[in-house]
């Protein structure tokens, strides 16, 4: 198995998701605050979209550490694959 290093983004595809990141952000939230409610629902609302980002970013995390465990397992797996073929020697 080729080991294909780490993956990494460009500065445009880093640059286009956060502003597409805050763009979103800031739009919601300007909504929010010119909404014709009272401030109770506005503190309601900007609350939901204050623990709505931050369980998207817990989940996105959690997804990534496990795609990585998975990816460490695998090369482990192989790596002991590897030491018991060259262990084993068919002469002898």
């Amino acid at each position: 198995m080729q080991d294909m290093g780490p993956q990494v983004h460009s500065p445009g595809w880093l640059i286009q998701s956060w502003a597409s990141f805050a763009l979103a952000i800031s739009a919601t939230a300007i909504g929010i605050a010119y909404l014709p409610v009272d401030n109770w629902t506005k503190g309601f609302m900007g609350m939901g979209l204050t623990f709505s980002v931050g369980s998207t970013f817990s989940v996105a995390k959690t997804t990534r550490d496990s795609h990585e465990a998975r990816k460490l397992a695998y090369k482990l797996d192989e790596a002991r694959a590897e030491k018991l073929l060259k262990e084993h020697h068919p002469l002898v």
